[in-house]
């Protein structure tokens, strides 16, 4: 005959001769499985996730190594995402056209060196001779007489009808009328006597055009430093069309004028007056 007797009552554990175990809280058991399945899920994860980043890494390492290698035959299938993709960054060769290259230095002097290169044009002779001016008279510029001794006449731009003449000793402006006097207002243009780029004035019976206490005379050359350095004067540009200015060699800063018809050589003054009488125009000998 079966048992039929009710199960025993929960809530009455000692009608069935077993007592409860009260050292520990009820459910505890539940809480330990639970834990331990949590931990497990966790470990689980932190593997699969371990294994699917050293997975790119691998593929990424293999297809550095042999770029021809397929990555998706071995590698993470889905999870491929996660490597680092190879069109990110774009070659100069795929994306971007090559900038053309200069050409060497040595090219490049090789392609100017086979073209014929145009040379400065060379200063002409009137102006090396005077300076940097242009000194003409009615026959042209003085230019060819510095390098060959050619007669010439001096004449003052502020006073065209008047020339230098030896007068007695000195060298004054004066009209001119009588062949004494054209013969006396002619001077034989040669090279300084101190300085060959800069002029001398020889007159006709030999004797040299030179200043002496500022004063300009015509005396005999004695052959000394100081005679050679008064009878030496330099042209300078003048601020009118075909003159100069005639500067001593030995007192830079004066320059020969004429006051009161009277030639000296007078310091450099920035005036009106002083550049009309200070410039001159070297013209064909009057004799």
């Amino acid at each position: 005959m079966p048992d039929s007797s009710p199960p025993p009552s929960p809530n009455s554990p000692w009608e069935n001769g077993w007592t409860p175990d009260s050292s520990r809280a009820p459910g505890t058991r539940r809480l330990w499985l639970a834990g331990a399945l949590a931990l497990t899920t966790v470990l689980t994860c932190v593997a699969a996730i371990a294994v699917m980043d050293k997975s790119p890494d691998e593929a990424a390492r293999t297809k550095e190594a042999d770029p021809t290698a397929a990555v998706g035959t071995d590698g993470p299938g889905l999870l491929s995402y996660a490597s680092p993709s190879k069109k990110s960054t774009p070659t100069p060769d795929e994306h971007t056209p090559a900038s053309p290259k200069a050409p060497s230095t040595s090219t490049a002097a090789a392609e100017h060196s086979s073209k014929p290169s145009a040379k400065a044009p060379s200063p002409s002779k009137s102006t090396s001779s005077h300076g940097g001016s242009s000194s003409s008279g009615s026959s042209g510029s003085s230019g060819s007489s510095s390098s060959s001794a050619a007669w010439k006449s001096v004449r003052s731009v502020n006073y065209p009808d008047r020339y230098w003449q030896v007068n007695g000793d000195y060298v004054k402006l004066n009209p001119i009328g009588s062949a004494a006097a054209r013969r006396a207002a002619t001077f034989k243009l040669v090279k300084g006597l101190a300085n060959s780029s800069c002029y001398s004035f020889a007159t006709a019976d030999g004797s040299y055009l030179r200043h002496r206490d500022f004063i300009l005379r015509a005396e005999r050359n004695d052959g000394s430093p100081l005679f050679k350095q008064d009878a030496t004067f330099c042209p300078r540009p003048s601020s009118y069309p075909g003159a100069v200015m005639l500067e001593s060699v030995n007192y830079p800063g004066r320059f020969l004028r004429h006051q009161n018809f009277q030639l000296k050589l007078d310091r450099y003054q920035n005036s009106g007056l002083y550049q009309q009488d200070s410039a001159f125009r070297l013209v064909d000998g009057l004799n």
